[in-house]
């Protein structure tokens, strides 16, 4: 390259729209998207704890009450592909200031609301702020860093999500028991505003001139996602076959065929197809469902059963789940620290996705009597498996990615893995509940005992059925991150050109895909 060129291109990268390109400092952008992963993550796990006191007061159970979790998956899900592709168009750090308002408002109204399909309605508002604050958070930080710098900044932003996860039941539990269930949506209203008022120092290049927005495409992914999601939460009390379930899930399935239509002729779709043909990244995509899978029904349901059928506390139980918790806060860092060491990010993630199938296979021990330390193995299992994917996951799927296309592959990647945490929520809480309906031959019995509630005429039996809920549930979802594992290994061992493996980090001058060099991102 001559140098006039090489100076035309450095105007070109260094201006949009004809304005300089706006500086941050990287500290304050990482320390910003840090503190919004965090809330996001705190958000998600926190609520479980709270599920009981809300069922109570609220007088709600069943398909309503799953929905506090269930929707904010729903529209974290569907939304973060789609904010990923946004950001791509209109700047990263607009969607980011977008989804901490978002995020803010409804958490606020959450905590305001006296009616449980009101607060179903708040929660999918919250969503779709932290879908927003995910996708443009991620997509910040692909393009803020470089090669070694780039890992360690998603091994953070890994830390950040597994602080969330862990703290959010312990504090929303210590919140709920000394200011009710309320307390905990204010929290995460003051979280958002200051990251709100953090966005103020984050910068980056404007966006292209007239970004054209897939809005066929935006439209069929949320309405298909959102029609399956309701068929899978509400089969179990109308029943699989009733018409509203198979229409809902019909529908879902054929506007997922349109999607995937429309995004093969449109010039810039929400998903470029590409990323999906692409084996690598697909196998980190792999990676994020299968821990998702493993983790979240645990998470969220285990507190569920701890409350009703050992008769533990919200603050109890909130303290016993950070046996799952506490890993994924220090097994981040560890992962990325040992990706730049040297090892293996293959074979590191195959170790932690084993060790997710091994945990979940291993909760066949629970029974009502089970002590702390009759659950210290699975659990510490699946949240060290899950910690070390936090740590190594994002980076290396970045990592493969166009920088044009971070915001979208950043969506993708989190879409599939809100995606899966909704569909997991959604799938484990329908199977805990048709298992016990099965038993007791009552769905309304069910859904009030996988709600927590066993003080019927027989509370022991009902125990059993819970436990033996459980027992099948967690089997299933065992063999189902194993054949995951084997999947990312044969996707992860296939050669790329004369490469068995892409390279773990990129330093500045090294090769990336489509020719570009780490330190021209």
């Amino acid at each position: 390259m001559g140098a006039k060129a090489a100076e035309a291109k450095e105007k070109h990268v260094g201006t949009t729209r004809g304005r300089p390109r706006q500086r941050s400092s990287p500290g304050l952008l990482l320390a910003g998207v840090m503190l919004g992963v965090l809330v996001v993550a705190m958000s998600i796990s926190g609520t479980a704890v709270a599920v009981p006191s809300i069922g109570a007061e609220l007088e709600a159970s069943g398909a309503p009450l799953h929905w506090v979790v269930a929707g904010y998956n729903l529209t974290f899900a569907a939304f973060t592909l789609v904010c990923g592709s946004l950001s791509d168009l209109f700047g990263r750090r607009l969607l980011f200031v977008i989804g901490a308002v978002v995020f803010s408002l409804g958490n606020g109204a959450s905590a305001l609301v006296g009616d449980i399909l009101l607060l179903d309605a708040a929660r999918l508002i919250t969503g779709i702020g932290g879908a927003a604050i995910m996708a443009s958070g991620g997509a910040l930080l692909a393009t803020a860093f470089d090669g070694a710098a780039r890992t360690r900044a998603f091994a953070a932003m890994g830390t950040m999500a597994g602080v969330g996860i862990a703290i959010g039941p312990t504090l929303s539990g210590l919140l709920v028991g000394a200011a009710g269930w309320r307390a905990a949506f204010l929290a995460y209203v003051g979280v958002g505003l200051v990251i709100l008022a953090g966005s103020v120092f984050m910068a980056e290049p404007r966006a292209p001139e007239r970004p054209r927005v897939d809005w066929g495409g935006v439209v069929t992914f949320v309405l298909s996602l959102t029609l399956v999601m309701y068929a899978i939460i509400e089969a179990p009390e109308l029943g699989w076959g009733t018409p509203r379930v198979v229409g809902a899930l019909s529908a879902g399935l054929a506007l997922l065929v349109v999607f995937v239509a429309v995004q093969r002729r449109v010039a810039q779709p929400v998903l470029d197809l590409s990323l999906v043909g692409n084996g690598r990244f697909m196998a980190w995509c792999l990676a994020t469902l299968t821990t998702s899978i493993g983790f979240l029904g645990v998470l969220v349901f285990l507190p569920t059963y701890l409350q009703g059928v050992q008769g533990a506390s919200a603050q109890t139980a909130g303290l016993m789940m950070l046996m799952l918790t506490a890993p994924v806060l220090v097994a981040p860092p560890l992962g990325g620290w040992l990706v730049n060491q040297g090892v293996s990010p293959r074979g590191l993630i195959v170790l932690a996705l084993l060790f997710v199938a091994v945990g979940n296979g291993l909760l066949l021990v629970l029974h009502p009597g089970i002590t702390p330390l009759g659950l210290f193995l699975p659990l510490v299992l699946i949240g060290t498996g899950m910690g070390l994917s936090f740590g190594i996951t994002d980076g290396q799927a970045m990592s493969i990615v166009e920088p044009e296309k971070v915001g979208m592959a950043a969506g993708f990647l989190n879409t599939l893995r809100g995606g899966a945490e909704a569909l997991v929520i959604a799938v484990f809480g329908a199977a805990l509940t048709s298992i016990v309906a099965f038993r007791t031959g009552s769905a309304e019995i069910a859904g009030g005992v996988t709600a927590g509630d066993l003080e019927g005429s027989d509370p022991g039996a009902l125990a059993e059925h819970f436990t033996a809920a459980w027992d099948v549930t967690s089997l299933g979802v065992a063999a189902l991150s194993l054949v995951a594992t084997i999947g990312v290994f044969a996707l992860l061992s296939g050669r790329r050109g004369t490469t068995e493996e892409a390279p773990a980090v990129f330093q500045d001058g090294d090769a990336l895909p489509g020719g570009t060099k780490a330190a021209e991102r």
